[in-house]
């Protein structure tokens, strides 16, 4: 299917909303036609009255009462259709930031590696808000302006058809130059919003990594590298800015000004070869000036459009990403946990393998260990079993049926998952346990937490299990962050409990606290566990050593210490290094 156009999209957004729309522009007409029916009585008032020096007062304060009406009616329509307009601007938006936010999550993870987060947030945030300006602007400028241009003109054939004749030729010498305008700033508009983007990405990660940015004392060349990224868009802004103070209020002003002169030179040349009516003068001469006033309006409002349009590409380009259906899972049989890799080879980038050939069976109730020098494949390991990427060869089962069978969501709903570096989302405690699910009552909270020895220190803090916790969790200690992000794992009750490094970044009294707590949980779960510390997996059923992305040894502890390979190496160096640890008198973190 080929992909449409980035205004047929956008229009396809407002057509959803296409009463409110068609309502509000026939209040607009009502609202233009009142408007323009002022200057007629104006004229009648010159021509009828003034003109020929009538007396009679009664029928000048009736037009006059009319023209006040006509006013009152003209402002309570504006105000209702450009309200209603807007209004429905912002609607749009809502629904195409929501459209983006949901896609977004069906995205599949490869894309988040290789884009930076200020770029994404750039455009959930600021090029919808580009595109909110683009909505509002056409709506509530161009269409409008087109409305006032098409009442205006028939105004003035009305006065006189010669002279509006020769006014029919400023609407096409003003696209000329709307055209001429929209052709050399849109390549410098584009530069704008990519800086912009360059920007956010780099303010996010400059603010993610400020200890490290200070640490090893960084700051004067991330500074120097935003600077670079702010002259070229500021250059930028500056050379739209010339192209839109040329072609824009100043021609248009100048082109007014030059017609209204011609207008009163022909109106000149009449009166002195037969007598003019001053009223029609009048008209024509306040018609003409309503002309430049909604052009003005659509100059003004180029630049914005413009750059609403760029920022719309790069939405629609997010949107036209292929991504997965988020299904709705309801009753799914809980799998035993029998999980099987059958020759599975898999890489980020075509030609680089990170996992070969990778084969290994982890019956249920069974817990397998995985261990490596980093970048030996041990995390990709779980990427894959969790779904996040595709094997590029082979097959992954569980319970003897492929992944590749189960939707998403069907796959992970029995999953539980701990990562290295815990993450705790703005809310409490009970909240970051839960994540909403209904199915998660306090009491089982309040139970995951005692099972992994988070309890005391929870029931410790001023609120307790309603104690609010900042983004990242970062009022907590490293251990109190692992601890719960353990419990919320064991609260979803997972058949496969993965634990990527859980353990490497934590003392070692909180270390003993969660391997008390495995004992407990993994009974009747296939727990997969990633670790630094050797120490921690001496009781898995089996030890995959990894290497280069293969499987180089494989055993219990026993039988790999026996081996004296790679395994019993890595073994013996931790030893040492936690015996000299506690030599020097310093506590064991590694």
């Amino acid at each position: 299917m080929p992909k449409q156009s980035t205004a047929r999209r956008l229009f396809a957004y407002a057509l959803v909303y296409k009463f409110r729309i068609i309502g509000a522009l026939l209040i607009l007409c009502c609202a233009v036609g009142a408007e323009l029916g002022g200057p007629f009585i104006i004229k009648t008032i010159i021509d009828k009255h003034l003109s020929t020096g009538g007396e009679e007062l009664a029928p000048v304060l009736w037009l006059l009462v009319l023209y006040m009406g006509l006013l009152l009616v003209a402002s309570i329509g504006n105000f209702s259709q450009s309200y209603i307009l807007q209004s429905t601007a912002l609607r749009i938006i809502q629904n195409m930031r929501m459209d983006l936010m949901r896609h977004i999550q069906r995205i599949p993870l490869r894309y988040f590696d290789n884009t930076p987060i200020g770029q994404i947030v750039s455009r959930i945030a600021n090029d919808t808000e580009a595109v909110r300006d683009l909505f509002m602007s056409f709506m509530a400028t161009f269409v409008v302006s087109f409305v006032q241009l098409l009442g205006i003109f028939t105004a003035l054939f009305i006065l006189d058809v010669r002279l509006a004749l020769f006014c029919l030729l400023l609407p096409p010498l003003f696209a000329l130059i709307m055209v001429v305008h929209l052709k050399y700033s849109k390549k410098y508009i584009t530069v704008m919003r990519a800086r912009l983007s360059d920007m956010n990405a780099m303010i996010n990660e400059s603010i993610v990594v400020m200890p490290i940015i200070q640490a090893f004392r960084r700051e004067k060349v991330t500074l120097e590298e935003f600077e670079v990224l702010n002259e070229d868009r500021y250059v930028n802004q500056i050379k739209q800015f010339r192209v839109f103070s040329l072609s824009s209020r100043n021609i248009v002003g100048t082109i007014g000004a030059l017609v209204t002169a011609m207008v009163i030179w022909y109106f000149g040349r009449q009166s002195l070869e037969t007598a003019i009516m001053y009223g029609v003068f009048y008209a024509f001469i306040d018609y003409l000036g309503r002309i430049f006033q909604p052009i003005i309006g659509i100059f003004d409002q180029l630049t914005n459009a413009q750059r609403a349009f760029v920022s719309a590409e790069k939405v629609f380009a997010i949107l036209d990403m292929e991504g997965m259906e988020v299904e709705e899972v309801h009753q799914v049989q809980k799998p035993d946990g029998v999980v099987k890799f059958d020759n599975v080879t898999f890489a980020y980038k075509e030609g680089e393998n990170v996992l070969k050939r990778i084969s290994f069976d982890a019956r249920k109730g069974e817990t397998v260990a995985l261990v490596g020098h980093t970048g030996s494949g041990k995390s990709s390991i779980m990427n894959l079993l969790l779904g996040f990427y595709e094997p590029d060869q082979g097959t992954i089962s569980i319970d003897g049926r492929s992944i590749s069978g189960y939707s998403k969501q069907e796959l992970r709903k029995h999953m539980g998952i701990v990562l290295q570096d815990p993450y705790l989302f703005a809310g409490d405690i009970k909240f970051n346990v839960s994540l909403y699910n209904k199915d998660i009552t306090i009491e089982r909270v309040k139970s995951v937490l005692k099972d992994v020895g988070a309890a005391p220190f929870v029931e410790q803090l001023p609120s307790g299990y309603d104690e609010l916790v900042v983004e990242r969790g970062s009022t907590l200690s490293s251990g109190q962050r692992q601890l719960i992000s353990f419990a919320r794992a064991l609260a979803f009750d997972p058949s496969i409990l993965i634990l990527d490094e859980a353990t490497a970044s934590i003392d070692s009294e909180t270390e003993g606290l969660i391997q008390q707590a495995l004992r407990v949980v993994s009974e009747g779960r296939t727990t997969l566990v990633i670790a630094h510390r050797l120490s921690t997996i001496r009781e898995a059923d089996q030890i995959l050593v990894l290497h280069r992305g293969e499987i180089v040894e494989r055993g219990n502890h026993e039988a790999l210490m026996a081996l004296e390979g790679r395994y019993y190496k890595m073994y013996q160096l931790q030893k040492g290094e936690k015996a000299m640890l506690e030599t020097a008198g310093m506590p064991n973190e590694a």
